[in-house]
């Protein structure tokens, strides 16, 4: 079945960083598009950076341009989010997510990101 595991949470500092990792499988990972999402406490959960199948396309959320960095490793299985200069306002539950297309969308269980400023 398809598997989401996110890793790499934690708590850090304001103008620290961290990287998120998600491990794949239960699909052919190459045909889906990947993402990053995140819910903030009191808030509804948002895109912060997607890619593409090629991995040749990325869109990132307003307020994490130029700061949070998306890639993934088709040999792996693994889609990534570097995120630098990280500020309180990041803080919330990072989830990985697959685009499958006709099967639609599934999510890990999500990573704690505190940031304390």
């Amino acid at each position: 079945q398809v598997q989401l595991v996110e890793s790499g949470g934690g708590l850090v500092q304001s103008g620290g960083s961290l990287r998120l990792s998600c491990a794949a499988s239960g699909f052919t990972f190459r045909t889906a598009i990947m993402s990053w999402h995140r819910q903030g406490p009191g808030k509804e959960r948002e895109l912060v950076a997607d890619i593409s199948r090629l991995g040749d396309s990325t869109n990132y959320a307003d307020s994490v341009k130029g700061r949070f960095t998306i890639s993934r490793d088709d040999a792996k299985n693994t889609v990534d989010l570097q995120m630098n200069g990280l500020k309180s306002e990041d803080t919330g539950v990072y989830f990985c997510g697959a685009d499958l297309g006709w099967m639609g969308d599934w999510w890990g269980q999500g990573t704690q990101v505190t940031v304390s400023s």
